[in-house]
C-alpha cells in the first residue's frame, strides 16, 4: 500500500466516521435521549476533535515526507532557484563576451 493510498483510506475513514456520528446523534436527539442543543454540542466537539487529528496526522506526514526527502539528498526549492541564479548570470557573461569577440576587427 503506497503513501498516498493510505492518506485517502484514512480521510475516507474519516468523513465515513463523522457521518456516522452525525447520524448517530440525530437518532439520539429523534429519541429524546439528547436535546438539539446538546446534539449540536457534542456534533461539534467531535468536528473539532476530527480537525486536530487531521491536523496532527498532516503534520506528521509532512515531517516523514521532509526527513525522507531530506535522507536522498535532493535539492531543495532554494537550492535550484541559487543554481537558476546563477546560471543566468553566467549566461549574460557568456552573451556579452561572445558579442564583444564578434564585434572586434578581425586580424589578417
Amino acid at each position: 500500500m503506497t503513501l498516498i493510498e493510505i492518506i485517502r483510506n484514512t480521510m475516507l475513514a474519516g468523513f465515513g466516521a463523522q457521518e456516522k456520528i452525525r447520524e448517530l446523534v440525530d437518532e439520539l436527539v429523534k429519541k429524546g435521549e439528547l436535546s438539539e442543543s446538546q446534539g449540536a454540542k457534542l456534533v461539534k466537539e467531535w468536528t473539532e476533535r476530527a480537525e486536530k487529528s487531521t491536523e496532527d496526522v498532516t503534520k506528521t506526514l509532512s515531517d516523514i515526507i521532509a526527513k525522507s526527502l531530506e535522507k536522498m539528498n535532493l535539492p531543495t526549492k532554494d537550492d535550484i532557484d541559487n543554481i537558476d541564479k546563477k546560471l543566468k548570470t553566467l549566461s549574460a557573461r557568456v552573451k556579452k563576451l561572445e558579442e564583444a569577440i564578434t564585434k572586434q576587427p578581425s586580424e589578417e
